[in-house]
């Protein structure tokens, strides 16, 4: 883990890309980019039905739109997700299908529509090794798709246990353990049946286990992924751990637990939340703020405690909708707006304003 103790940062505004005609939603780093001569992709998705493709230029280090993925959804495009390798995105949308595109030397075209949700698909996630795909909606269910060659998808669960709206599901970075956050103010963690391999909750967090009292709009882990962080319209933070190395024994009972909740940092709804490999947490919320958190050294007695790191008023004119950290360069950030554009900023140390050496 970084110390952070000695250090003071600013978060620097890179480029503002601007072509989205209404909100932007979510936000997607393309795996493997950004690092080792390969330019740094970005996805962004947007109520305008479309989805963005913004690569950086190697000789100007700007961002550009690359491509506009366009006439495949018919309503808001909610969610975006890169497949591990970076070949196939995925898209989810108001329109009750999830998009699957396909990037073959930068022409992106639908390979494959994934039907089956009554309504609004809210969010997308591939798992670590990308054989498998879950989407969530308005219906209340969550939908788990094996990924077979030649771009066939196959259901092979519906999972019911929400009684709203699923608003984010997303894969343990290590195991293949589903966690989705819901509007009935839970988060629910997902497992197979080794004997059946049938799917079922092995775990609901919610107000009895020190859970959120209001909708839970997104989770995320730690590098690790012994750790996890939510966040709500009840305006908190919550940290969530378990035993990771019963958890990766393949015991998907492994049970988590609350360590500690963060509240007083954001005003208004906190709709977005991402832990960056090098253990910063950011938060992106309807006060049109970005906020940084760090684990603290103080608290070790009682469990760890966290603390702000660095806030960031006024990060958009409108609602944050999401932050991404880069998944190769460690101190790179996307923030997305109702104000419909995306922003890159960099965290950096304001010692000297250079990007900290790792």
């Amino acid at each position: 883990m970084m110390n952070f103790a000695d250090e003071n940062f600013e978060l620097t505004e890179v480029q503002k890309l601007e072509g989205h005609t209404d909100r932007v939603w979510s936000l997607a780093w393309k795996p493997a980019t950004g690092t080792n001569g390969a330019p740094a992709v970005l996805a962004s998705c947007s109520g305008d039905k479309t989805i963005r493709i913004w690569e950086q230029s190697p000789a100007t280090g700007s961002f550009h739109c690359k491509a506009v993925l366009e006439d495949t959804h018919t309503r808001t495009v909610r969610s975006c997700a890169w497949s591990p390798s970076g070949k196939l995105l995925a898209t989810a949308s108001f329109d009750a299908t999830t998009a699957i595109w396909e990037d073959v030397g930068g022409d992106f075209s639908c390979v494959s529509t994934l039907e089956g949700h009554e309504n609004e698909v809210k969010s997308v996630s591939w798992n670590a090794s990308g054989s498998l795909l879950a989407t969530c909606g308005r219906d209340k269910s969550v939908w788990i798709w094996e990924v077979l060659p030649h771009n066939e998808f196959e259901c092979v669960s519906v999972l019911q246990g929400h009684t709203q709206d699923v608003k984010m599901v997303q894969w343990h970075p290590a195991t293949d353990i589903l966690f989705s956050c819901s509007y009935d103010n839970s988060i629910k963690v997902w497992a197979e049946d080794g004997d059946s391999d049938d799917w079922h909750c092995v775990q609901t967090l919610n107000e009895s286990s020190s859970g959120h009292t209001s909708t839970v709009w997104a989770l995320s882990f730690n590098a690790s992924g012994d750790k996890m962080v939510s966040c709500s319209d009840d305006l908190t933070i919550k940290i969530w751990g378990c035993d990771i190395m019963r958890m990766l024994s393949g015991d998907g009972n492994a049970p988590w637990t609350h360590i500690c909740t963060l509240s007083g940092y954001h005003d208004r709804t906190i709709f977005s939340i991402h832990w960056s490999r090098e253990g910063i947490i950011c938060s992106g919320a309807a006060d049109d703020a970005i906020r940084f958190f760090v684990e603290s050294e103080d608290g070790l007695v009682n469990g760890p405690s966290y603390k702000l790191l660095y806030k960031k008023d006024k990060a958009h004119e409108m609602d944050v909708n999401a932050v991404q950290w880069s998944s190769t360069e460690n101190r790179r950030l996307a923030s997305a707006s109702d104000d419909g554009t995306v922003k890159i900023w960099e965290f950096v140390s304001a010692s000297g304003k250079k990007k900290l050496q790792l």
